[in-house]
């Protein structure tokens, strides 16, 4: 267990967007590192009650981080440390549904740290994206410096504005912030549907014998990232000194081919459909992901442990768990 884990031991915590799949994995370690209470404060919109983390000191609250009474109710326990995690999510739901984007991430993130700079917080924790401050004109391996004004959907947008505004918090009134940008991450815990992650649609398709639909020629990568890793990532962020006003790559720092992805779960799935090609989406201009997280390593001894393969193993295992409740939710 890392040194610094202590310090969550009888401290209260709110994750907004605690009941999805990052953040479900994150309020289950803070349970189990002895937080005095982990609030999770959620509105179901992309989540289900049953993949919500179960313990005694863990709270529930259904509600908008729109809703200035949910707000209230929340920010009334004073928590020490905010994990801002929830969001409109993602690309092509944003493009389909730019208004609620710009609400959810844009003015969701306003309101939270507003009511943050209420409470002497210890941290705030944004969840930004990797995938999507960086644009054609960031260098490979995309390093925090070189994000992009020239961005290609409404979600990578609002991801940059939700950095601004925790910056602009930080600079004028010193909240103590840091910025985490996410690439790309799997594992346990994100039930399928129409805007959800390639990896779980893939496992669900292919666990009900359907062909696994490429976009593009499957030559293009991404970075893939374990959620374990993330979780390390972000409780480093909260803690250390060195995080505070700085934005970290949290990702794997290597590359993987959709088409061998797809191949891998087809094997572990049993899958005789194959895969099937299709056209490229026209936002969809990046073909290669690869972070650099040097700078992750050196200020909070991040160092991605789950090699790619494992985590698909994981991630099946967690399907063939849930198969009934997977069946009954994903939506499609």
């Amino acid at each position: 267990m890392e040194d610094y884990y202590s310090d969550y031991d009888g401290q209260t915590i709110l994750v907004t967007g605690g009941a999805g799949a990052i953040g479900g994995n994150l309020c289950r370690k803070l349970s189990e590192l002895n937080a005095k209470q982990v609030i999770i404060l959620d509105d179901l919109s992309s989540s289900y009650e049953w993949n919500i983390p179960k313990a005694k000191n863990i709270m529930f609250v259904k509600g908008s981080i729109l809703d200035d009474e949910m707000l209230k109710r929340v920010f009334k326990e004073k928590p020490d440390y905010v994990f801002h995690l929830a969001a409109h999510f993602a690309n092509q739901n944003s493009v389909d549904n730019p208004e609620i984007d710009l609400m959810v991430n844009g003015m969701g993130i306003l309101k939270v740290l507003e009511y943050s700079q209420l409470v002497e917080l210890k941290r705030f924790v944004y969840s930004s994206s990797g995938c999507g401050v960086y644009g054609l004109d960031s260098r490979m391996p995309f390093e925090e410096h070189d994000t992009s004004i020239s961005l290609h959907t409404p979600y990578q947008v609002t991801k940059l504005i939700g950095e601004l505004y925790t910056n602009y918090f930080h600079n004028l009134y010193e909240l103590p912030i840091c910025n985490a940008r996410f690439f790309n991450v799997f594992g346990p815990g994100e039930v399928p549907g129409i805007y959800r992650n390639v990896i779980p649609n893939f496992f669900y398709w292919a666990m009900n014998g359907k062909p696994l639909p490429i976009t593009g020629d499957g030559t293009e990568t991404r970075d893939w990232t374990y959620v374990d890793d993330i979780i390390k990532g972000l409780l480093a962020m909260g803690i250390k000194e060195e995080a505070i006003g700085e934005s970290f790559n949290l990702g794997s720092a290597k590359e993987h081919k959709v088409i061998d992805m797809a191949n891998m779960i087809n094997e572990l799935t049993g899958n005789e459909a194959s895969v099937t090609f299709i056209e490229r989406r026209n936002w969809d201009v990046k073909c290669r992901l690869l972070s650099s997280v040097d700078k992750a390593g050196r200020l909070l001894g991040y160092k991605p442990q789950m090699k790619f393969e494992g985590g698909l193993k994981e991630v099946y295992n967690w399907f063939t768990d849930n198969c009934d409740n997977i069946q009954r939710t994903a939506e499609f």
